[in-house]
């Protein structure tokens, strides 16, 4: 195409500029064209058929999958397609739960909205909803599946993003379903509660795990002492819940909705964000001069973290070990303000305002929990305080802004900045060039470590030695930066990743978003957050240094690994952790073993598992051959992966498994027919 190349759109020339799909050239024409399935991030799948436009010549076609040529003339509101649109919403009405008023997604679900905007009143169809139970399995996540309406973008952003594959389309035709493997709860899955597939759930179907009814519960205890901490990506996110615009920051606010709900502490994360960089860039320096386990990886991001120990448990120490920033608040509000008010450990409540569900799940490892007393008692996100702030009644843009409460409640920029991609390691390099040049750097920004792009790579030379970082985003792009350095293809010193598209401001607990636009204008708000604060580095905080001075004691000691570090192991599943799928009643069996781990999930494997199935009713094997689905054969590079009595198939293809099949036939049973794949 040329630069000349236009269509026409309703009557209007758009000029074609790259676009690859009918949809981008429609809505560069200012139409927004509704579409359930369509996301840039995510291959097109064509579901939902709600885009579907008129062409001169070709007729209805879905707008999403269909590329753009010159001279095209596309409608998009003709009296048939505005017919069609509403018989499909209605459609997904007829079955779908009906439960919308009291549904969590209320007010942001976008069938309700698609409902209200096509004018639909009424649903002309039968009532066909199941009444399915919910699993509410996860400490992150509840899923519910009578209010899916089976888009697949839950399971295209857990695959195709975060290379997880925790969850897929399961039977047939009126059965259909997305489920975790085998029918499984959520929690008993890989899943790494990221919470993406809630983030970008078009209904009810999938949502943040609330906490909101537990936290009243203890903020009208008369006996607890109930403080909140805010995560740095919150203020730039909350006020999007009361109509303000993305990237307004809230701090003041929030910390005068938090009084006035009835906390009796207000304090920062950004306080304890500041307290990792000062205890993980002194990890790092000391694992560079004793050259082990490098790279060093963060480990803030639960969801992250909980990646590492199941799928590539062999980095696990390359973990920083130390606590994420609310973690440390827990474990060091619990311990200070103990001793302060000579309130028991268990009457001091803390409660964290997260952008992350992932966050819910962390609370709640056996590693945070003391005497049966978690130093982090209840995980509420983003969109759980505005709901709170909402039920209390508070005009929130109406709030006079109050400030946090010390010393927990100062910070620097520094601390501020772990709410985007590329903050962690810009915190790190500003203590870590002044640690060892042992000079002051009157600059404090490294602005390579900012952007978009999900895996970014940044060359610094400090001291006479050249470092090299890397900064992540998404878990599809840490399992490519993990690949790598196993390979060697890659090496890196220090390597930041976080789980969501963006960091923090991206995260699964944050106001609904579909636009990119919204991440990006929360991101700009982080670092304008930063520039307002009279101070940048970690190093430069008073309220640090004198917690170190007089209750911590030297950076990385004794009282530091205590309430401040921590350990994490492998996860991955074995290959015994199986299910039987298919039973041999013969006395002599041959057994073919599925390989199921998310490697060779991402690969084909359940694909392939019903292929195998199939053949072995149609050849009339099945009292020959037993089936079973496990966890993992380690081989995740070379999957998918069968083992078919002692013989393992890498890459394998129904083929190959039928070949070996049939040879273990011959050997085991003596059994000389051949099949008909041969």
């Amino acid at each position: 195409m040329n630069e000349n190349d236009f269509l026409i759109v309703d009557n209007k020339e758009i000029p074609i500029e790259g676009e690859q799909n009918l949809l981008e050239l429609i809505r560069k024409a200012k139409i927004d064209l509704p579409t359930f399935c369509y996301h840039s991030e995510l291959s097109v799948y064509g579901a939902c058929r709600l885009c579907m436009v008129y062409v001169e010549g070709m007729g209805l076609v879905p707008a999403c999958s269909t590329p753009p040529s010159p001279s095209m003339n596309v409608k998009t509101n003709t009296e048939d397609i505005r017919k069609m649109r509403k018989i499909i919403v209605e459609l997904l009405l007829a079955n779908h739960s009906q439960s919308c008023p009291t549904c969590q997604k209320s007010t942001t679900c976008q069938l309700q909205a698609l409902a209200r905007r096509l004018g639909i009143t009424e649903i002309r169809f039968k009532n066909q909803s199941k009444n399915i139970p919910v699993d509410d399995s996860s400490p992150s996540i509840v899923r519910d599946p009578n209010k899916c309406v089976l888009c697949g973008d839950c399971v295209r952003i857990c695959s195709e993003v975060q290379s997880v594959g925790a969850i897929d389309f399961a039977h047939r035709g009126a059965n259909t379903m997305v489920i975790p493997s085998f029918g499984k709860d959520l929690d008993k899955v890989e899943c790494v509660n990221c919470g993406q597939c809630a983030r970008i759930c078009p209904t009810g179907a999938l949502t943040p795990k609330s906490e909101v009814d537990e936290v009243w519960k203890v903020i009208h205890d008369p006996n607890k002492m109930v403080v909140a901490q805010i995560a740095p990506a919150v203020r730039v996110a909350l006020g999007e819940i009361f109509g303000m615009e993305p990237g307004v920051t809230t701090t003041g606010q929030t910390a005068a909705a938090l009084r006035a709900i009835g906390f009796n502490r207000v304090f920062d994360t950004s306080f304890t964000a500041d307290l990792t960089v000062i205890e993980e860039s002194n990890e790092f320096i000391k694992r560079i001069q004793k050259n082990e386990f490098i790279p060093q990886f963060t480990s803030c991001c639960p969801a992250w973290v909980k990646f590492v120990e199941q799928y590539y448990p062999e980095f696990v120490h390359n973990l920083s070990s130390c606590r994420s920033p609310q973690q440390m608040f827990g474990a060091l509000s619990k311990e200070i303000l103990a001793a302060q008010t000579g309130k028991k450990r268990e009457d001091i409540v803390v409660v964290s305002i997260m952008p992350c569900t992932a966050k819910k799940f962390e609370a709640k490892r056996p590693e945070f929990i003391h005497d049966g007393v978690r130093d982090v008692d209840h995980v509420i996100t983003t969109q759980e305080l505005g709901r709170m702030i909402e039920e209390a009644g508070l005009n929130f843009r109406e709030l006079d802004p109050e400030s946090f409460n010390l010393p927990f409640g100062f910070k620097t920029g520094a601390g501020v900045i772990f709410g985007n991609s590329g903050g962690v390691s810009e915190a790190v390099l500003r203590y870590v060039t002044e640690k060892l040049t042992g000079e002051k750097r009157e600059s404090y920004e490294f602005t390579s470590t900012r952007g978009e792009n999900g895996i970014r790579e940044i060359k610094i030379s400090l001291a006479g030695k050249e470092f090299s970082l890397a900064t992540v985003s998404g878990l599809g792009n840490a399992r490519q930066v993990l690949e790598k350095i196993k390979s060697g293809q890659a090496f890196y010193d220090f390597v930041e990743v976080m789980a969501c598209p963006g960091g923090c401001v991206g995260g699964a607990g944050q106001p609904v978003f579909t636009n990119p636009v919204v991440r990006q204008k929360r991101t700009k708000g982080i670092y304008e957050n930063d520039r307002m604060l009279e101070l940048h580095k970690s190093q430069d905080n008073p309220y640090i240094n004198e917690l170190y001075t007089s209750f911590l004691g030297e950076v990385g000691g004794h009282k530091a690994h205590e309430l401040l570090h921590t350990g994490y192991k492998s996860r991955k599943r074995i290959a015994d952790e199986g299910m039987s799928l298919s039973s041999s009643d013969g006395e002599q069996t041959i057994e073919v073993n599925v390989c199921f781990g998310t490697g060779c999930f991402l690969k084909g494997a359940q694909k392939l598992l019903r292929d195998i199935l199939v053949h072995i009713d149609t050849e009339q094997l099945g009292d020959k051959v037993s089936v079973s689905a496990s966890f993992c054969f380690e081989m995740c590079e070379k999957g998918p992966v069968i083992r078919v009595g002692d013989k393992v198939i890498e890459g394998c293809t129904l083929e190959k498994a039928a070949l070996a099949i049939e040879e273990e036939r011959q050997k085991v049973l003596g059994d000389k027919t051949v099949n008909s794949m041969q």
